[in-house]
């Protein structure tokens, strides 16, 4: 599939309804071709997931779809993609979901992963690298890499992208982001550093690369992020492609810069 075809795909894709409904467009918009066959369903530190690759030190994948929608399987191509560009294994875990379970759920079920892959590298994208933001904060000098791909990192209202890239972002607009959030996070102030990371305490996270593109609703949550984090003594590599849309990595066989989205990955993990 090439990007003009993609993109008609996404448009022909919309991710709305109930949950249920959101969960099961998200996962067709993730495979145009239909759910490939998957890797079984094991578990890591008690939380359910799959693993991609079956060698070489293990990286942690925290999937985006705004805690609401998303897993193991919409995350499978570039789970299994970063494999084998890194030649490593990479643990995507299916973490529980809002609104039947609301923060700190996520936070709650990927910490203890900790604990069974220690010092491991940690790859996040959307709300799940709100997610592996909020778990590198809470837990310092566990994690020994972050890469985090268009992290949702402030609901306070510094961004100004949120809304003036609202037309030009294929995936995702501030009214849906704010919905999908608000079933997970609406019970945190927006100013909790856990609802905005931003605002929180950065000086002890480990070396984090972090991507957003010039035309995405989040493009500020990830330049504001990097700012705060290297203003805070942390090592920063920043990379903003053009014009693309929220999660292009999703399908990294539809765009070279999916690719390379994932090489960058590897090289920041190696």
């Amino acid at each position: 599939m090439n990007r003009a075809a993609l993109e008609r795909h996404i448009r022909a894709t919309p991710v709305e309804g109930s949950p249920a409904e959101m969960r099961a467009a998200f996962l067709r918009l993730a495979h145009p071709e239909g759910v490939p066959d998957l890797p079984p369903l094991t578990q890591v530190g008690g939380c359910e997931g799959r693993w991609f690759g079956t060698d070489g030190a293990p990286i942690l994948w925290l999937h985006g779809g705004g805690y609401v929608f998303g897993g193991s399987d919409s995350h499978a191509a570039p789970a299994a993609a970063l494999a084998r560009i890194a030649g490593r294994r990479v643990f995507v875990p299916d973490y529980p979901l809002a609104p039947e379970h609301p923060w700190p759920a996520p936070l709650d079920a990927t910490a203890p992963i900790l604990d069974a892959l220690p010092d491991c590298d940690v790859v996040g994208d959307s709300a799940g690298g709100h997610l592996a933001l909020v778990l590198a904060m809470t837990h310092p000098g566990r994690i020994r890499r972050l890469a985090l791909l268009s992290p949702n990192t402030d609901r306070s209202g510094c961004s100004i992208t949120r809304v003036r890239n609202g037309d030009t972002d294929l995936m995702n607009d501030d009214t849906q982001d704010r919905s999908l959030s608000d079933m997970a996070l609406g019970h945190l102030a927006d100013t909790d550093p856990h609802a905005s990371p931003l605002l929180g305490d950065l000086s002890r996270l480990p070396p984090v690369w972090i991507t957003a593109t010039t035309t995405e609703v989040l493009l500020d949550d990830s330049l504001l992020l990097a700012t705060a984090a290297a203003r805070a003594g942390v090592t920063v590599t920043l990379e903003v492609p053009k014009r693309l849309f929220h999660m292009w990595h999703l399908w990294p066989d539809a765009t070279p810069q999916g690719h390379a989205t994932l090489h960058a990955i590897a090289r920041h993990f190696a």
